[in-house]
């Protein structure tokens, strides 16, 4: 251990370089060219945790086929708010990175998205029925108006014709189908992104470095000690601004951080798995994300699709996710991790979180005792024709799903994206999981609104808003023309449908 304590300034301290930190540097730079942003990361690179292709279902998530958002409730009808809202936001996220495309801020868009269409697949008579009056009701809105229904076995044959293969044909089935649908390397576009940072005045990034203490002073600034993890040399860091995005190790950070904001606040670690196509011939037959209903009790992250993907530049075929537990929060983390998450402050709400789902517990203890026949029978719900030697086992990431303190509930489970704001807008923390990266720019203009609040109305940052995002401030399900110009703008630009 160093004897030697480096000391340092910079307005703003990014934890996590991953797409969350990425994106809100990269905002906050050009809406001020010159503060000042220190990153650091534990591992050795970026986006090697969340945001990573192997650890993400790599969807550009905008409700098209995500049948979780769009609960139905106990009289039948579909709630579609969410599916609107997550729609809206990946609208946001392509505007955005067109932005940083045209501006040549970042490399060639084919590195990152491509196109490729999104599908719902359901049979039984209960969800044929489901389906339907989803489609009914998603159509109706402008952002969904292209979506295509059909329970034609010919029809949906012709979308996904891997599904279909063996399959009978007076099955009850039914499927949706989005073309503008697209495949998103998050981490590819997060090592994008940083690339573009490093380069810049006053941005320095620290790969290898974890932060052990985080404290706020008397002065207002925030001071946190840091260890680079190589040569165990000491730093501290005197910030205006702290913004927690590391994934599923905010939590512990939070908990360091110890403001009344992060009080009752808990996280379930989920685990993932995926079985990966290893026969190039299977893999060419299927060209869609392919989205099921999920289990009951299951998380968002566990909901099944077959699912065709680019890797590093190859195409690859994807079951799952088959969720498990573990007590790490990251994929790299440690098993101390949930015991050591346990303040008096959130044992409560998380013991009653916990009894009020016991259908996740149940669902994880399933998941967990899998055998390789178990889940290669899961694989041929969807693809009957599976083969169990052209699939192999592979590790997924790590997610671990919020619980909160509720007034009238004790605890509550939440399955989406949670920002905690300090009173004073200083720090701000992100927890959760899914639909997170897919609507990583929308939540950082939220959390920039709440945090520079002296100066987001001014005109040269509204303005800068506005030529980043062309929609900004204005509601595209609400404005069909306005969608469509976006639309028809972003596609050329991402060189996408």
């Amino acid at each position: 251990m160093s004897d030697t304590t480096i000391r340092s300034n910079s307005d703003v301290v990014l934890i996590g370089a991953g797409i969350m930190s990425a994106t809100l540097g990269v905002i906050l730079k050009e809406l001020q060219p010159d503060i000042t942003i220190q990153i650091f990361e534990r591992l050795d690179n970026a986006a090697a945790e969340s945001s990573d292709a192997w650890n993400n279902a790599g969807t550009g998530h905008s409700a098209f086929c995500e049948l979780n958002y769009t609960p139905q409730k106990e009289d039948g009808s579909i709630d579609p708010k969410k599916a609107i809202s997550i729609a809206e936001s990946f609208e946001v996220s392509r505007q955005f990175w067109a932005y940083l495309v045209e501006q040549n801020k970042v490399a060639s868009p084919e590195q990152f998205i491509k196109s490729i269409p999104h599908m719902s697949f359901v049979w039984g008579d209960k969800n044929v029925d489901f389906l339907k009056k989803r489609f009914e009701v998603l159509q109706a809105n402008p952002l969904f108006q292209e979506m295509a229904f059909s329970t034609d076995y010919n029809q949906i044959k012709d979308w996904m014709p891997l599904v279909m293969e063996d399959r009978k044909v007076d099955d009850k089935i039914a499927a949706t189908t989005m073309e503008i649908g697209t495949d998103v390397n998050f981490g590819e576009l997060t090592r994008n992104m940083f690339a573009y940072l490093s380069g810049l005045e006053g941005v320095s990034i620290h790969f290898g470095h974890e932060v052990r203490k985080i404290k706020k002073r008397e002065s207002g600034k925030w001071r946190l000690k840091i260890t680079d993890l190589a040569t165990g040399e000491r730093k501290r860091v005197y910030t205006n601004f702290v913004f927690i995005g590391a994934g599923g190790g905010s939590l512990p950070l939070l908990n360091k951080a110890n403001v009344p904001e992060g009080d009752g606040y808990g996280g379930f670690p989920v685990s993932g798995q995926w079985l990966k196509c290893t026969n190039p011939e299977v893999i060419a037959k299927h060209e869609a994300k392919v989205y099921g209903k999920a289990s009951v009790g299951a998380p968002p992250m566990s909901v099944p699709h077959i699912d065709s993907r680019m890797i590093n530049g190859k195409k690859e075929l994807l079951f799952g996710p088959f969720a498990g537990f573990s007590t790490r929060f990251l994929k790299n983390g440690k098993y101390s991790d949930l015991p050591l998450s346990l303040k008096p402050s959130n044992v409560m709400p998380m013991l009653i979180a916990g009894y009020k789902n016991i259908p996740l517990t149940k669902y994880l203890i399933e998941q967990v005792r899998q055998s390789p026949q178990d889940r290669i029978k899961a694989l041929r719900e969807y693809v009957p024709s599976a083969r169990s030697k052209d699939w192999k086992l592979e590790r997924a990431g790590q997610r671990v799903q919020v619980i909160k303190k509720h007034e009238k509930e004790g605890g509550v489970l939440e399955f989406g994206t949670e920002m905690i704001t300090t009173a004073d807008g200083s720090l701000s923390v992100l927890l959760g999981a899914s639909p997170g990266a897919s609507t990583a720019v929308s939540i950082m203009v939220e959390l920039v609104a709440k945090c520079f609040k002296d100066k987001i109305d001014t005109p040269e940052w509204q303005e800068k808003l506005k030529l980043m995002i062309p929609s900004y401030g204005q509601k595209l399900n609400e404005n069909p023309e306005l969608l469509k110009e976006v639309r028809s703008n972003t596609a050329k630009v991402l060189k996408i449908k």
